[in-house]
């Protein structure tokens, strides 16, 4: 201690070396060993439990999007079929309604075409008959006219 006194220092200054600097490196040791296993292990292991918990569970979840990633796709898929399938029935359907519309249409027409062709028919056959009938009875009429001028004569 002298030396320092010689150097300037006075005694209990700054660089007064004596027990206490190993005391306290003693009691910053034992309090870092307290505090260690009662607070900061404990507190570690809280952290590390939430740590793994965290970690499980957003495993959990990324396999969770994994799987309705993989189900979305599916049912996409199962939707673009179905939606392919009624597009397909529908134009099945609207083949189908247009052949029966031309299929009706064209025996509409040619019923049609036979009715008229039978009315001609009929009526042909009515003005032959009646064209006969005019024929016997202007004959006849011409007939009772002679006999009748010749009569009167």
């Amino acid at each position: 201690m002298i030396s320092l006194l010689l150097l300037g220092a006075t005694e209990g200054g700054l660089f007064d070396f004596d027990a206490t600097l190993p005391l306290m490196a003693v009691q910053v040791v034992l309090l870092t060993f307290i505090l260690n296993a009662l607070f900061f292990r404990p507190v570690g292991r809280v952290v590390e439990e939430r740590e793994d918990y965290v970690t499980t569970t957003r495993a959990e979840a990324k396999q969770k999007l994994a799987q309705v990633e993989k189900l979305e796709a599916e049912l996409r898929d199962q939707l673009k079929e179905a939606r392919q399938t009624a597009q397909k029935l529908i134009n099945d359907a609207e083949q189908d309604s247009d052949k029966l519309y031309r299929e009706a249409l064209a025996l509409a027409t040619s019923e049609a075409n036979a009715s008229r062709e039978k009315a001609r028919r009929e009526i042909d056959s009515q003005r032959e008959t009646a064209l006969t009938q005019l024929k016997i009875d202007s004959q006849k009429l011409g007939d009772l006219i002679v006999q009748r001028l010749l009569a009167a004569k």
